[in-house]
């Protein structure tokens, strides 16, 4: 295989650089060289990353579904697998990426992820065409009397969910880091283009996922779930082709070693030599003796002070005749130090994301159980599948994104050329964060009509058409328009460029904190809720005996303390749209400015 290997050692955030101007960069020779990366290459890994979404998503959106009517199981527990399951492969990406950047490379773990997706799907393709693998199917989900699926059974279903989980593990923290290596963001065009192409990477998914699952959701339900799992399989196969399709034209950069073992050492060493003043000592920082040939690197910063004890050198027999450190834990370099301050550095909006990730995900769970008791029905002869409702969050995010990006950016480069073209993230944040309240809000109030008018009929399923929950679902997806691709954007931007493969792991992991945090909360309101006497929030097969209006008030009071934690306290830790400006990285002739300090928005 023909690749264009480029070594990333020690490359920096674009907010803590040192530029040296005697030579151009490795990765500048071999991409002009080579004519690699850029759009040419992004557009096999968008087509890839579209595809293989439009797989999982297409499971996802409708695994709820699945496993209430072809595993008779309760809907709290399909809850907890849901969430559990989501959360699983979240925090995969943090194993993902220890193996991408030690061993086998973003590219590498890209395709084996792929892989190991394939798998598991396949397996519950075949949980639904072989009938033995699951227990028979009632017609009527809330009848208690249908049979439960056998322990072996559901072994087979969570062999299939954790080959799923595997191959998201790989994939997810490798997909936008892979393909933001492809622009060489030391340039004015290459950083223009890597801004658009976190918001084009969701746009484009985004609109093959409405396109295809609109088909593939209407088959899984009124079809067949077998041919309906089977039609994503092929795409998962058809993402396969596409990626390995452009793999000449890609920019590969070599695995330098695991952050998170660096990480540990640093706090290793800094612990072993907690005592020790730092005033007099020297730092090891080898990196700067060999800043000519890498070009770059990260400059010492006057945040977490007490990290900086982990590069003193305490007694010259720390080094050996060369200048190299003997032991890697008890004396780290600088460049080692910096990176672990930069990911502590993105900590308070990381607990940002995970409370607007809990509120977001309600949509995929309780949100689709809304669905399954309420009037479906389109004229006489049609009903709406319950896995469709996400579609309506997909499409108001790629609404947004395509107003945004095609309108306002536009409108405002014509009207004042020197103001800011984007919204700050701040202020992307906030208005992410407001609109996941007012979903909740929307979707207590339509569920209490929901039940109230179950009730009065005596019915399973409210006479309430589902066109009522359409607006919580949009704005859902107009919060995860506005928050989530802004925090998305925030790592990658925040974390030096080694560190891309870290920033996809640690986006991933806020989602799956936010699902193990979601399915405690959901198991601590049954347990507290559920007293003789009084109707419990949630459990059960039927919504209507229980109040889930209460539970989406607390989940939106979560929202509005998340709101104040953000406006307070976290948003000083994002960049200010001023100090990116004076961050950018100029061009050979261009010193960068050395930004000391991260300003409040």
């Amino acid at each position: 295989m023909e690749e264009n290997v480029v070594n990333t050692n020690s490359t920096p955030s674009p907010l803590h650089l040192e530029h040296d101007q005697s030579m151009p960069s490795n990765q500048e020779k071999e991409a002009s060289s080579t004519e690699a990366g850029g759009w040419r290459s992004v557009k096999y890994i968008i087509g890839n990353e579209s595809f293989e979404k439009l797989a999982s998503m297409s499971l996802i959106s409708n695994l709820t579904v699945y496993l209430l009517t072809n595993y008779n199981l309760s809907g709290l527990f399909v809850v907890n697998v849901v969430q559990i399951w989501n959360g699983s492969s979240n925090i995969a990406s943090i194993v993902g990426a220890f193996i991408s950047d030690t061993y086998l490379g973003r590219f590498k773990t890209l395709l084996y992820g792929c892989i190991a997706s394939l798998l598991g799907i396949l397996t519950i393709t075949l949980t639904a065409g072989i009938h033995q693998l699951r227990p028979i199917s009632c017609k009527d989900i809330h009848t208690p009397t249908c049979q439960h699926p056998q322990n072996w059974q559901l072994g087979v279903l969570f062999a299939g969910l954790g080959l799923l989980s595997i191959g998201a593990g790989g994939i997810r923290p490798c997909n936008i880091a892979f393909g933001a290596d492809q622009f060489d963001t030391k340039t004015k065009k290459g950083r223009g283009q890597l801004e658009s192409f976190f918001n084009w990477w969701y746009f484009t998914f985004t609109i093959a996922l409405v396109i295809a699952l609109t088909g593939v959701v209407y088959i899984q339900t009124n079809v067949s779930w077998t041919l309906g799992f089977a039609i994503p399989t092929m795409c998962l196969a058809f993402s396969i082709t596409i990626f390995l399709l452009g793999r000449k034209t890609y920019i590969y950069k070599k695995p330098q070693g695991s952050i998170f073992t660096d990480m540990a050492k640093v706090i290793s060493a800094a612990c072993r030599k907690r005592k020790i003043q730092l005033s007099d000592k020297p730092l090891y920082d080898p990196v700067s003796t060999l800043s000519k040939s890498e070009n770059i690197s990260l400059v010492q910063t006057s945040r977490f002070k007490f990290l900086d004890k982990a590069a003193i050198i305490a007694d010259p027999s720390e080094l050996n005749n060369e200048g190299i450190a003997k032991n890697g834990w008890r004396l780290c370099s600088l460049q080692q130090v910096e990176h672990l301050k930069c990911l502590l550095a993105i900590l308070p909006v990381w607990v940002t994301g995970i409370c607007s990730f809990i509120v977001m995900d309600q949509k995929n769970t309780f949100g689709v159980l809304q669905v399954i008791q309420t009037d479906r029905s389109i004229g006489r002869h049609f009903k709406i599948p319950p896995g469709w409702m996400n579609i309506i969050s997909m499409l108001a995010l790629s609404f947004w994104i395509f107003i945004y990006e095609c309108v306002y950016v536009r409108i405002i480069r014509r009207i004042n050329k020197t103001a800011p073209r984007r919204i700050s993230m701040g202020y992307r944040i906030r208005i992410g964060i407001l609109l996941s309240i007012l979903s909740m809000l929307v979707a207590a109030i339509a569920e209490n009509k929901r039940r109230d008018l179950a009730l009065k009929h005596s019915l399973f399923a409210s006479s309430m058409s589902f066109g009522f929950l359409l607006p919580q679902f949009a704005l859902s997806g107009f919060s995860e328009a506005f928050a989530t691709v802004a925090i998305m954007e925030y790592f990658t931007l925040q974390l030096p460029e080694s560190m891309r493969t870290v920033a996809g792991a640690v986006f991933f992991f806020s989602l799956s904190i936010a699902n193990y945090i979601g399915s405690l909360i959901v198991n601590v309101v049954h347990i507290a809720t559920s007293q003789k006497g009084k109707t419990p929030w949630l459990g059960g097969h039927d919504l209507n005996l229980v109040r889930l209006d209460y539970y989406y008030y607390l989940i939106a009071s979560l929202g509005v303390l998340n709101f104040i934690y953000f406006h307070f306290f976290a948003s000083h830790y994002l960049i200010s749209s001023k100090d990116t400006e004076k961050a950018k990285v100029q061009d050979d002739e261009e010193k960068v400015l050395e930004l000391e300090k991260i300003s409040t928005i």
